[in-house]
């Protein structure tokens, strides 16, 4: 017998097996994706008095660069009340107001310092069933949490008011009419005869917002100046410990692809990158905010990383070239502003990879198509948990040649076990003996060690990809099933699918070749209670295709196996 013939064999003992161990590959993965969350240092208080915003956060200004088309650095300490515009503000409003903005998807407080977004809540996605009139609250500024979308223009000059200089507003609230399909909010700004107008353009039933800053040149001499763009958020306050999905920024365009920029990245180096096109995103599970600007238009893409007040406050910002503004003349600066849930089919109409922000990892082209199949299924049933159960019925369908030929070897393996039983006591410890009567057994019985291997082996990376598709999925958010499961994307409240699912594993384990280790043996049966356990916190959508594909792996295995053991031939 030679060495290489041993490994073989031993190979075969656990084939019947790989199923579980699939199962545990597949933990495994979610709890070494835990382990790669790095948390942080806690935000530690500032000592130094820092310039507030509202809610007690600080804002910051945009980065300095080396190119020459680039204004120069803005620094909190170098804006002054002289420099805001002050003088053109309306006698009926004070310094700084919020200015709300309804439509028929989104509420905005908008202030009129910097005509910076300070809130945006979501009438689509209440934060629970238990409250469907509490809007999540995407975008906000709290004294431990902030989330803000900024927007300004610069000049050496400080001619171009900056998310620190105060506007005017005609009024301080807005509302989308019936039949109106566009509400559009101004902001005034004016200054030694330099008057720009910041408008958001809201459209009914969408999260695209967009914004303009028009300037009229009335001084005279000509205006030069950029326009920058950035979102700034704080570290999450709450992460799952089962269910990681990433939260920081990112950024896009045809040369660098996706690229992410997590808030660890931002503290060791500040990005500084030249790019055409693309945008810069916010995104954390199932939501995002973005700043799209002109698919033509150059563009540095900046970071900057304040750890010096708490909370800590991570930025990614575009800034446009120069542009110069001619006495008399007029110039304006359009860029797109998303804030609202990964939809897909949405994000691709918008821009070039911005579907991308529905991350899938690196099984995206077999995750999309699935997806593309679960939403294909719902619109037709009109039952996401009924669509979840037609598209695991179909991938089975798929793999079912596939899963026979792996059923099939699994159950010659059972069929012949009580033989292997005989030739472990009659050999005893001489392994290279009870090797070769093993091989004699399964070249008499035209069994393939690896048979029921390879197949299943095959199947692994598209029941991740599914995986995926299912908890990057904002469709599912707050989608009933049936009867208690009235939410596919939390934990089912009373542990039925997960108990379930434990019970298909032991039943699963039944219709299996018994492991010859009594340690083995042990540990596979405590496998299905560890999984159950695990699952339980799982949400109920992920656990609800494992329950279906199990039931449908056992009816399968069943039928093969009793073919086999009635000497069936096929």
């Amino acid at each position: 017998m030679t060495r290489s013939q041993a490994p073989a064999a031993s190979t075969t003992m656990d084939n019947s097996r790989l199923f579980l161990f699939a199962a545990l590959v597949f933990v495994g993965m979610l709890m070494w994706q835990q382990w790669q969350i790095d948390y942080g240092p806690q935000p530690v208080s500032s000592s130094e008095s820092l310039p507030a915003a509202e809610g007690g956060v600080a804002e910051q200004g945009i980065p300095a660069d080396d190119l020459p088309e680039q204004a120069d650095e803005l620094s909190p300490g170098t804006v002054t009340e002289s420099s805001t515009g002050s003088g053109e503000v309306s006698p009926t409003l004070p310094q700084q107001q919020l200015v709300r903005v309804d439509t028929d998807v989104v509420r905005a407080m908008i202030d009129t310092r910097g005509g910076v977004i300070r809130s945006l809540k979501l009438k689509k996605y209440p934060t629970s069933l238990e409250q469907p009139d509490d809007w999540l609250e995407l975008v906000h500024s709290d004294s431990d949490s902030v989330y803000i979308v900024q927007s300004g223009l610069r000049n050496k000059e400080d001619q171009a008011p900056t998310h620190y200089s105060t506007y005017r507003t005609d009024q301080t609230a807005y509302e989308l009419a019936d039949g109106q399909e566009e509400l559009v909010v101004p902001m005034y700004w004016t200054q030694d005869g330099i008057k720009v107008v910041k408008s958001y353009h809201f459209r009914r039933g969408d999260y695209l917002i967009d914004v303009k800053h028009r300037i009229e040149n009335g001084s005279e001499q000509e205006w030069q100046g950029s326009e920058y763009r950035q979102i700034q958020r704080s570290r999450p306050l709450e992460t799952s410990r089962l269910l990681y999905t990433y939260t920081g920024s990112v950024y896009y365009n045809e040369e660098a692809k996706y690229e992410k920029v997590d808030f660890d990245d931002m503290e060791d180096a500040q990005l500084k990158l030249e790019s055409t096109g693309g945008w810069i995103a916010m995104i954390h599970h199932y939501f995002l905010s973005s700043w799209i600007p002109g698919q033509d238009e150059k563009n540095l893409i900046y970071t900057i990383a304040n750890t010096g007040r708490n909370p800590s406050t991570y930025t990614i910002g575009l800034r446009s070239a120069n542009r110069v503004v001619a006495v008399g003349g007029s110039s304006e600066f359009v860029s797109q502003l998303f804030v609202g849930p990964k939809i897909v089919q949405r994000l691709e109409e918008i821009s070039p990879g911005l579907d991308l922000t529905v991350d899938y990892g690196v099984l995206t082209f077999l995750s999309k198509p699935l997806y593309w199949l679960l939403s294909w299924y719902h619109g037709f049933v009109g039952n996401w948990g009924v669509a979840i159960i037609l598209l695991t019925l179909t991938v089975k369908a798929v793999f079912y040649k596939l899963s026979e030929t792996s059923y099939r070897s699994m159950a010659k393996m059972r069929k012949v076990s009580p033989r292997l039983k005989t030739l472990k006591e009659r050999y005893g410890d001489d392994r290279q003996k009870m090797n070769q009567a093993m091989m004699e057994l399964y070249k008499t019985e035209k069994i393939n060690p690896m048979g029921g291997c390879l197949p299943i082996l095959v199947q692994i990376p598209v029941f991740i990809a599914l995986y995926w598709a299912l908890l990057e999925s904002v469709d599912l958010r707050q989608a009933p099933f049936i009867f208690w499961i009235k939410d596919l994307s939390v934990m089912d409240p009373f542990y039925v699918l997960p108990i379930v699912m434990g019970v298909s594993m032991v039943i699963q384990q039944r219709l299996n070749p018994p492991p010859p280790d009594p340690i083995q043996a042990k540990i596979m049966m405590a496998l299905p209670f560890v999984f159950t356990i695990f699952f339980a916190f799982f949400p109920a959508g992920l656990v609800l295709y494992w329950v279906i594909n199990n039931v449908l792996s056992i009816a399968q295995q069943w039928v093969i196996t009793k073919r086999i053991e009635a000497g069936a031939t096929k």
